[in-house]
């Protein structure tokens, strides 16, 4: 049996043992995970965090799980404290990329040695990131980075981490944190995530502005960049944008019109 099929038999028994019908939240602690894999014959998976990130970003919960949700809505799990999570039922709420978008062309400044040797899709994503100034870019702000890997204790959430945090400035004078959140290959932009985000700024940041960024690898390398905001209704996409980089030359006059128009129709 794979990792992921484990996984998968774990969860859905710890989510069936404590279902009812009109529950909108169940809670549950990291050592279950070990019982219940007892309890199936399971070997018990030596990193139980794993288990539980992969269905918090990663995969889809089992299927029995998901049918447990009503039309328009989905279960999630969130933190819940140290060593200690829930499932939450939520609306469902796409957060990732769209397809369609025509990517705006961005001449590519990463550092050769640094594209060659990045060790993961997300770290290479971050470093592109940070070399051309797309957070910049996309937000209208200059922005620094901080710190990446930010990990710290929220309050009834345990442990988080954000994937870097960028600080900013306008024209106006006022200062932004931007959390950002780096995703490659098949992992997924997760509400969870940016609730998280949002708690931590909210934390260490107290007298900036939060606006949360996701950050996802699309196909052709296209990079699609999501700024959210949190309603009432839960988190939505409060604007988006796509961008390829390439080599200068690649970027033509007619670019450049296309942008200019483009802008100019939004003043």
């Amino acid at each position: 049996m794979s990792n992921q099929n484990r996984y998968a038999a774990i969860i859905e028994r710890i989510f069936h043992s404590k279902f009812k019908p009109g529950l909108s939240e169940i809670e549950f602690e990291r050592h279950e995970l070990e019982h219940f894999a007892r309890e199936l014959g399971i070997p018990t998976p030596k990193n139980l965090g794993d288990l539980v990130y992969s269905f918090k970003y990663r995969a889809d919960l089992p299927e029995s799980v998901r049918a447990a949700a009503g039309e328009g809505q989905v279960w999630l799990i969130r933190p819940a404290g140290r060593s200690k999570y829930k499932f939450v039922l939520a609306p469902d709420i796409p957060l990732g990329p769209r397809q369609g978008l025509n990517p705006k062309k961005v001449p590519d400044s990463t550092p050769g040695l640094v594209a060659k040797y990045a060790l993961s899709d997300e770290q290479a994503l971050l470093a592109k990131l940070r070399y051309n100034r797309l957070i910049d870019l996309f937000t209208g702000v200059v922005c620094y980075s901080l710190q990446n890997h930010l990990r710290t204790t929220v309050p009834a959430m345990g442990q988080v981490e954000t994937d870097e945090i960028y600080v900013g400035v306008d024209k106006s004078g006022s200062h932004y944190v931007f959390p950002v959140q780096a995703k490659g290959g098949k992992d997924r932009i997760n509400v969870v995530q940016i609730e998280q985000d949002i708690a931590v700024c909210a934390l260490k940041f107290p007298s900036l502005q939060c606006r949360p960024i996701g950050a996802q690898f699309m196909d052709n390398e296209v990079i699609g960049l999501l700024e959210y905001m949190e309603t009432a209704g839960g988190v939505h996409i409060r604007t988006e944008s796509h961008y390829q980089l390439v080599a200068a030359e690649e970027v033509t006059e007619e670019d450049i019109r296309k942008y200019f128009a483009e802008a100019k129709g939004k003043i």
